[in-house]
């Protein structure tokens, strides 16, 4: 059996392996591509219109149940990374 999850911006059940873990680590949003880092994750899809959502809106901040504003360039490169391939 396949392990589902949720994407916390459009909110579409998914195959673990269609979408990606983001994680709080060190004060910046990184993606867990192992899924092995420590800490609460969210799964977001590695699109831009979810991934943007999930930063503009707060809604990966509340997933993470993140106060403050973290650093979101990692994340960010990694989407345009996505975006380039």
């Amino acid at each position: 059996m396949v392990p589902v999850r949720t994407c916390v911006a459009c909110r579409k059940h998914a195959p673990r392996t269609e979408l990606l873990r983001v994680v709080l680590h060190e004060d910046r949003l990184v993606v867990d591509d192992r899924a092995v880092l420590p800490g609460r994750g969210a799964w977001v899809h590695p699109k831009h219109q979810c991934l943007d959502r999930a930063v503009t809106r707060g809604i990966l901040l509340r997933a993470l149940r993140v106060s403050g504003k973290p650093d979101t360039s990692p994340l960010e490169n990694r989407l345009k990374t996505l975006m380039d391939n």
